[in-house]
Order: structure tokens, then sequence, then C-alpha cells
């Protein structure tokens, strides 16, 4: 690698290069990649303390993003994440100002050289993190029968558009490619522009479909496509000669490793990323991908489909109008749903969900919230007298039920994955 000659940094270029390395290491945190290895974890617990205390102090004292801030889980766009991120940039602006009082160094080359190679593997690190999920069909899945059977206009954006990726595996590995391709070229120093230009269009189009579709990762993702565009920026001048100005573009700069022992180490150390964040992720997508292909559902006593209630007979609550059932679904897995407003199940887009336990012997039904549940709602005796029909009866609460279900011969044309070369119209 060649050395580069000093030379003075403009007083605003420095600022700049002080708020974003400081931003980053609030953002990176690397104590958060590690954060699952035994001696590493205490100090990530408290870490975390730390941080939630500052966020939420800083909540009440400047920022009033909300009363009471909502902490990040399924969503990173809760009260908390936009408090966050407030915190981080008060800090950052602190820090700046700390550091150009203190700091009189007029040149950040190699500091901006090794906080672009860190920024540069977080990027790839998280390429390859949702790459390989999207590239195994594992994000977003195909509508299942709950979902075919629910009425279009019933979901919300974001289960709109999971449901439109997840319906063309081809198209969910298409673009899970295109961010393992990301990861790829950003690890090599001679193809990391090329994976900053191909980052910056990924994470673009990531970031306009979780605006557009409100999908809960909008930070996140407006965070990511700016990373990629800070990595465009160290090779700004080079990238303008070339595809501008019609000049010759330099090599870009790099800085040598002094001590043998530091050479050696960047090779382990890029070794162990790879290895860490890139195949361990692949063979454990590669491992679950195989263990949902040899699960069979032909060991069900209750087969998979879409069942209309026949007859429904029912005492108490359950005799409501609102409450009976109009059909139920047992998808693949050991769950299902029900066309029924009652809120005893999990309620979304206007069908009941359960998972369930059958018991072949008792020759019963177990029905739970949800499959982690070690209590069940109710449990009722079921028969079947052919494969097309299914009688379930027994006791919800204290309330007495008896369903007649008939299987229905429903024909969903989004399940039957239509491509025509040759299409004479709009269908």
């Amino acid at each position: 690698m060649q050395d580069v000659t000093a030379v003075q940094w403009p007083l605003l270029r420095r600022v700049i290069f002080r708020f974003t390395a400081i931003y980053l290491g609030f953002y990176l945190s690397f104590l958060q990649w590690m954060g699952n290895l035994p001696i590493v974890s205490t100090f990530t617990e408290l870490y975390n303390e730390v941080e939630k205390w500052l966020v939420e102090w800083g909540n009440r004292t400047i920022f009033h993003v909300k009363d009471v801030l909502v902490p990040m889980g399924g969503s990173g766009d809760t009260s908390y994440g936009y408090a966050q991120l407030c915190f981080f940039a008060l800090a950052s602006i602190l820090g700046t100002v700390i550091w150009s009082i203190f700091d009189r160094r007029k040149n950040y080359d190699k500091a901006y050289y090794w906080l672009m190679v860190i920024l540069r593997y977080y990027i790839a690190m998280i390429a390859f993190t949702y790459g390989f999920i999207k590239v195994f069909g594992f994000q977003m899945s195909f509508p299942s029968l709950s979902q075919l059977a629910t009425p279009l206009g019933d979901f919300l954006p974001m289960r709109f558009s999971w449901l439109f990726i997840g319906y063309s595996t081809p198209y969910q590995f298409f673009s899970g490619a295109a961010e393992v391709l990301v990861g790829i070229l950003l690890l090599y120093r001679r193809t990391a522009v090329l994976g900053a230009f191909l980052a910056v269009g990924v994470f673009l189009n990531v970031a306009v479909l979780n605006l557009c579709y409100d999908i809960p990762v909008k930070l996140f993702s407006i965070h990511m496509f700016v990373f990629s565009n800070i990595l465009l920026l160290a090779d700004a001048k080079r990238l303008l000669n070339f595809f501008v100005f019609n000049k010759p573009a330099p090599p870009s700069p790099s800085f040598a490793l002094p001590e043998k022992w530091m050479r050696i180490g960047r090779i382990v150390l890029k070794i162990a990323f790879v290895a860490i964040f890139a195949l361990v992720p692949f063979y454990s997508m590669y491992q679950s991908l195989h263990q949902v292909n040899v699960v069979s559902p032909a060991n069900k006593p209750i087969t998979t489909g879409m069942f209309e209630v026949v007859s429904f007979e029912a005492g108490g609550r359950m005799n409501e109008d609102s409450l009976r059932w109009k059909d139920i679904v047992f998808e693949d897995y050991n769950g299902g749903s029900i066309l029924t407003t009652d809120t005893i199940f999990r309620q979304r887009y206007n069908r009941a969900y359960f998972a369930y336990v059958t018991d072949s012997l008792k020759q019963n039904i177990s029905f739970k919230k949800r499959s982690g549940d070690s209590l069940s709602l109710f449990t009722l005796q079921y028969s079947m007298p052919d494969t097309n029909q299914l009688l379930l009866k027994g006791k919800i609460n204290n309330d007495s039920l008896k369903v007649v279900l008939k299987r229905r011969r429903r024909n969903f044309q989004l399940a039957e994955r239509q491509f025509h070369w040759l299409s004479e119209d709009n269908r």
C-alpha cells in the first residue's frame, strides 16, 4: 500500500469529519456487534443501560418526543428510536465542539481512511445479514391460505408490500443476491467503490419501500443509504474526474501497516469477518431451508385447507352473531385463522389467528394464541368422517360449541404463480 502526503484540510472538512466519526461511533457501537460473546455481553448490558438512561434523560429534558418512550422491538421507528437519534446527534455536536477546541491537527487522512474501512465492513455485514435471508426466501414468505382468504383492502401497506415481494421467489432471490454482492464487493479495496455504488442503489430502493409502504425500519434504511453515500464521498474527486470532467483518476489513497504482525492481523481479521458474517449465516440459512423442506404435513391428523362453517351451534357469548365462525383455515404449519371478530384469538386484518396442538389418541385439538404459549385458550374434540368434513365440539370458557365444517374447494389465482412470455391483454 502506498502512503499519501499530508495536506492541510479546510476547517469545514475537519469539523464534518469529527462529527461523522463521533456519530458513527455511537451508531455502529462495536459492543453491539459482539454482544453475544460471554465476556463482552457484560459490557454490552452496561453500555445499553447507560445509553437508555441518557436517551430517556435527554427526552425528558430536551427532546420531548413522547412522554413515555416505547422501546425498539419489531419496529425501529418507535419513539425511543427517534429520541435515540436526537441524542446521538446532540452528543455528536457537543463532542465535535470539544474535539475542535482541544485538537489542533490539520490533517485526518489516516484516521479518515480507517474510519471508511470500518464503515465499509459495517455495511458489508448488514448486506450479508439481510441478503442471505432473502436469497433463501425467509424474510418474505409466499402468501398463506389465511392471507389469500383476506380481502385485499384489509391489509396494511407493510403487509401488502411483504406479500408482493414474498409472492415471487425469483424476485426475492434477486434482491437478496444484490445485497450479498454489495457485501462481497465491499470486502476488497479494488472493488469497494463499485460496491458502494451498488449499495447506494440497493439501500435507496429499500428506504423508498419503507417510506412509501410505512414499513417500520425507515430510520435504519435511511442510515444505510446515507452511509453508502459517505463511502462514495471518500472518492468523490476521483469519480468526478472520471465521470464528469473526463480527466485521469489516480488510485485511491491507502496507508501501509508498518509492522508485519499488523499485516498478518489484518488478514486474520478479514478471514474471521468473512467466516462470522458471511459463511456462518449462509450455512445457517441453508440448514434452515433443509429443515423446512424435510418437514411434511402428511402426518397431521387435520389436513391443511380452507373449511366453511356449515353448522354453528353455540351458547352464551359465543351465540352472538359477530362472534360466530364463518370459515376456518388450517395451514401447513400448526396454525391457522378463523373469520370471526372474537378477541379471544389474535386478531390480524379482520381474521382471528391461532396456533394449535392435536392429540390423535384423545382426538382433541388445543387452540392457542401463539405457538410458543404454554397454556391453551380452549380444547375441543374433533372427528373427521372423511377428508372433506370436520366436526368440532366442546366448550370455550363456559360456552358450549358444536361446529360442522366442510372443506371448501377454493382456488386462488394468485396461488397459481402465473407467468406468460406472451400476454395478449392486461389481466
